[in-house]
């Protein structure tokens, strides 16, 4: 049965009992308040939760994004730069079109000219990813009559058609010659405006990521525990708050803490340990890489080398872990390359 009031504001609310279901809303004029009413009433006969007021009127995909935006602001988990740019793309390509007209076809379609664009396949798959995210959104916590299996078909014929994909796990590390002549390419050039040298020591040693190098602070280190707090790390279920202390250790041939204490930057900048831009390190490697005709080695690849070599130091899948701060043994796995002549030093270690 439902009930409307004119509350001291002049708005009308209207409340609904109905088969153990309860449903509130409230709206300017009465007489929106009376059809709502009505409406939500022959849903719940139905056995379907009735749409709210803010979504009666909701016509287009971009509304919906907008909607998905300020929900996960209200929860202070607002979408991150990455999630925010594909969104911005997907309303101006998808924006216009009726919530209810996001079908298989129309989304095959857009696909399909992503892919004339030059997206590839794991970039379009984390386009139609965020389209099931708003719709499935809008369903789930506003009650809006859609459904995302057009969503799904579409992806099914997109990776038939060879447009949506995984990424190909990458297995590349340096060798020990590569490293070499990288780390003496630095330190024989004077007129380094930073340790080059060292932080490619530095992420062998620790594992860590090319941006996390250069956000620790003094404040971050233990140094009678020997720990690093890396703040905020990269995770696909936190973005914020996911801080982990690392141990500095002395196993990949380069001594973490040694490196900091060398050549951090205390006494000169009260901050940051290792106070440089992460682009311009990045591109130096990258130039330097070309200088010595290295193929196909990144930054990011001093991870994978890192990681091998604390399993090739003999250390557990959730020793690894303590360092990476992977979650388990799948993420884990794809940075873990081992050279299978270490085996053999593995097994030394053990036995003496």
């Amino acid at each position: 049965m439902a009930s409307i009031r004119q509350l001291p504001s002049g708005n009308w609310q209207v409340q609904i009992r109905r088969k153990g279901r309860v449903a509130a809303e409230t709206f300017l004029r009465k007489e929106h308040a009376r059809e709502w009413a009505v409406e939500a009433e022959a849903m719940i006969d139905r056995g379907k939760t009735p749409v709210g007021n803010r979504m009666r009127g909701m016509k287009t995909f971009a509304e919906l994004i907008d909607i998905h935006i300020e929900d996960m602001k209200s929860v202070k988990k607002p979408p991150g730069r990455s999630k925010t740019a594909t969104l911005e793309m997907l309303r101006r390509e998808l924006g216009a079109l009726r919530a209810d007209h996001l079908d298989r076809e129309r989304l095959v379609k857009f696909g399909r000219k992503r892919a004339t664009e030059g997206a590839g396949p794991v970039t379009i798959s984390m386009d139609i990813g965020a389209v099931r995210l708003v719709v499935s959104h809008a369903a789930a916590v506003h009650g809006l009559p859609l459904s995302v299996e057009q969503v799904d078909l579409a992806r099914v014929a997109l990776r038939r058609l060879g447009l949506v994909g995984k990424s190909n796990e990458r297995d590349r590390r340096p060798t020990e010659d590569e490293l070499t002549k990288l780390i003496d390419y630095f330190e024989g050039r004077k007129r380094n405006s930073f340790p080059m040298g060292a932080i490619i020591k530095f992420a062998v040693a620790t594992a860590m990521r090319q941006e996390e190098i250069f956000r620790v602070k003094w404040g971050d280190l233990d140094r009678m525990k020997k720990l690093l707090t890396i703040r905020d790390r990269k995770d696909p279920r936190e973005k914020k708050g996911n801080d982990q202390a690392i141990p500095l250790l002395d196993v990949s041939g380069y001594s973490a803490l040694g490196l900091v204490e060398e050549f951090g930057t205390a006494g000169k900048q009260a901050d940051r340990i290792f106070p440089y831009n992460p682009k311009s390190v990045g591109t130096a490697f990258t130039r330097a890489r070309h200088t010595l005709k290295i193929e196909d080695l990144h930054f990011h690849d001093l991870r994978h080398e890192a990681t091998s070599r604390l399993f090739e130091a003999g250390f557990s899948i959730e020793q690894v872990a303590l360092v990476t701060g992977h979650k388990d043994w799948k993420m884990l796995r794809r940075y873990t390359h081992l050279k299978p002549e270490r085996l053999h030093a593995i097994l030394a270690a053990k036995a003496a």
